[in-house]
């Protein structure tokens, strides 16, 4: 798993309160295990609250205020769910220039369950082919993605996936893509 090392790779995760815990916590993990830097990004100082489905879960604690974060300092850009937490970055102006700074710069994007939402108002799914949390299939389908109810979807650097039960394969495709896109090649298109 060489060729997979994240050692250097700089990756922002950006959320909320109301993030469902489990999309948080496991991607960083496994970031920092395969030797990333990573740091959760938030317009919210201080904590942010998780969530496990419908009850308060851990908080988690923010590194960078979203004011203050640059996103060309960061390689890639980690999505997590919960149903609160995206819908109110959807809502934050520097939320949505943050994201669409990464889609535009063509950086590798991982969202997971409900986090696409955040693409579809940073104008970053058209032409897309992705999956979700199910609530999301037609906003994803009217803002253009190619929408599909696979475990996990690999588009050019897009890693998508649908729930919790689903992040182990979810982390592992989140490597592959940010270490290709490290190596300046577009991670292959697949599930």
């Amino acid at each position: 798993m060489a060729e997979q090392t994240l050692n250097g790779l700089r990756v922002a995760v950006l959320a909320t309160d109301g993030y469902e815990q489990s999309e948080l916590e496991q991607p960083v993990e496994a970031l920092k295990a395969a030797g990333a830097t990573v740091e959760v990004v938030s317009p919210k100082p201080g904590r942010i609250q998780g969530m496990e489905h419908d009850q308060k879960g851990r908080t988690s604690s923010v590194d960078r205020d979203l004011g203050a974060a640059d996103p060309s300092s960061y390689d890639a850009l980690v999505l997590p769910g919960g149903v609160a937490n995206p819908d109110a970055l959807r809502l934050e102006p520097k939320a949505i220039a943050f994201v669409r700074s990464f889609a535009e710069a063509k950086k590798p994007i991982a969202a997971i369950c409900h986090g696409p939402w955040t693409l579809i108002n940073a104008e970053a799914v058209e032409g897309r082919r992705m999956t979700s949390w199910p609530s999301l299939e037609v906003d994803l389908r009217n803002a253009g993605a190619d929408w599909v109810d696979q475990e996990v979807v690999v588009d050019e650097g897009l890693v998508t996936s649908r729930k919790p039960d689903d992040l182990p394969a979810f982390c592992a495709r989140m490597i592959e893509a940010f270490a290709e896109g490290r190596r300046g090649r577009a991670p292959q298109t697949g599930a």
